[in-house]
């Protein structure tokens, strides 16, 4: 006879596509909301926030640290977001940023003026960048690892990769959107037309609520949390996971190459060399266009050949780039510019920026995988980004006329970005069940499986 009052287990299977999607999405708001606001940072906001008694040089550079700011935060965010997505779910932390992020970023749109509020115009700029900035730092970690914990184990990278595939979509986006803008008169585009693409996130975020609500948490997540801990995520990742922590925020270097690649030379371009700004946008246009095509490649090249070598290339290949692509801008040859542009950012750079999801997440078990992974990257987003437009601006001279500074200074990242990559281990052909295992004895943690039963 049946007992029909006897619970059934729950099944968790894993999704990889349906993950690979809601990542892309997530990945797509987020920095289209940066894109736009890097854009408008470097071409409007500067004349909106501040006082017109601040001298031009002096404006862009305050405007580029407010882009600074969201970085800047990003550590606190990965503080809070990271273990939240560890012990209530990944889903549950992509929820919630995405309406935060979105929120932030309508609210930019909205914003009164310096000639409306005065000083009070910056302070609530400020403040809508810091709610972006905790927003990003859950938003990445928790759509990588739940992407990574759902994917076949031979297609880790490239389902990973279409996270960042979606931040390339979103560059792209915001810049493209931007374009048109720029050719309206300036009393139109100071006015109203510059809030437009702040407004139209509004729209990304609706996608991806629909696409999220229905994602399921991966099994590996459901297998580790059974498992009692004595230790919160964050304190388990501060006691064993240190190392791996620091490691990554030193290879997140490689983030300064896309700051000034997509915020300082264009700044530096239009309002140093003083060249045509919506001829000027169409260049990292072109660049993310290529980089659709380029992530998902350099990630299914890892899956076979390891992420260390094709991480490494990327980081070096960008170095070397970023000289004659500042110098094309100087001598305001175009052809040129948009040649080493798209080779740069759209070719070398996507082999870093591809495969760093799998890289960097596979350096945790899966117990602390967002946690980890939310404060190694954030921590070097938040030096890398928080300090390269700025400090790029300021080696650039007074009049914004010199390019050598700056590319120095890109090399110097990516020199600590290449070292630390290279003190990582190899996990490319390790199973997760593999790296739990080895991370567990490592560390001296509970490993994610339960007790054998015990025969009476």
């Amino acid at each position: 006879m049946k007992d029909h009052h006897m619970p059934v287990a729950p099944t968790h299977e894993k999704t990889p596509r349906k993950a690979a999607l809601a990542s892309w999405i997530g990945s797509a708001l987020e920095y289209y909301d940066f894109a736009v606001y890097g854009t408008a940072a470097a071409l409007v906001l500067n004349h909106l926030f501040f006082s017109e008694d601040a001298s031009p040089v002096v404006a862009v550079l305050l405007s580029m640290g407010t882009v600074g700011v969201a970085y800047v935060v990003r550590p606190l965010g990965a503080m809070l977001m990271g273990p939240l997505a560890d012990r209530f779910g990944r889903k549950f932390v992509l929820m919630l940023t995405l309406f935060l992020m979105g929120g932030a970023t309508f609210a930019i749109g909205c914003l009164p003026t310096y000639d409306q509020v005065g000083a009070l115009a910056p302070a609530l700029l400020v403040l809508c960048r810091i709610l972006q900035g905790l927003s990003a730092s859950g938003e990445q970690a928790s759509a990588i690892s739940m992407s990574l914990e759902h994917s076949d184990e031979d297609r880790r990278a490239f389902t990973t990769s279409w996270t960042l595939q979606g931040t390339q979509f979103g560059t792209l986006l915001a810049t493209a959107i931007f374009i048109p803008f720029t050719l309206l008169p300036d009393e139109i585009l100071f006015s109203w037309g510059w809030r437009v693409p702040f407004w139209l996130s509004a729209f990304v975020v609706v996608t991806a609520y629909i696409i999220r609500r229905s994602l399921e948490e991966p099994p590996a997540f459901h297998e580790a949390r059974e498992v009692t801990a004595q230790q919160t995520p964050l304190a388990a990742t501060f006691r064993h996971h240190k190392a791996a922590v620091l490691r990554i925020a030193a290879a997140a270097m490689i983030n300064t190459v896309n700051m000034v690649f997509t915020v300082f030379s264009v700044s530096y371009a239009t309002n140093g060399v003083g060249l045509e700004r919506s001829t000027m946008l169409w260049v990292p246009v072109a660049a993310n266009a290529v980089a659709l095509g380029a992530i998902p490649l350099a990630a299914r090249l890892a899956d076979r050949v390891g992420r260390k070598r094709v991480f490494v290339t990327g980081v070096v290949g960008s170095a070397v780039l970023m000289y004659p692509y500042l110098a094309a801008i100087s001598a305001g040859n175009w052809g040129l510019v948009f040649a080493f542009g798209v080779l740069m950012s759209g070719m070398l750079y996507s082999l870093a920026n591809g495969i760093w999801p799998s890289f960097y997440a596979e350096m945790f078990p899966t117990r602390v995988r967002a946690t980890g992974l939310a404060l190694g990257t954030q921590i070097g987003f938040a030096v890398s980004g928080g300090l390269a437009p700025a400090m790029a601006t300021y080696l650039a001279g007074p009049d914004l006329q010199s390019w050598i500074g700056p590319a120095v200074f890109v090399s110097a990242m990516c020199v600590i970005s290449a070292l630390a990559a290279l003190t990582a281990k190899e996990t490319a052909h390790r199973t997760l069940d593999e790296i739990d295992e080895l991370q567990g004895r490592r560390t001296g943690e509970v490993p994610a499986v339960a007790a054998p039963a015990v025969a009476g």
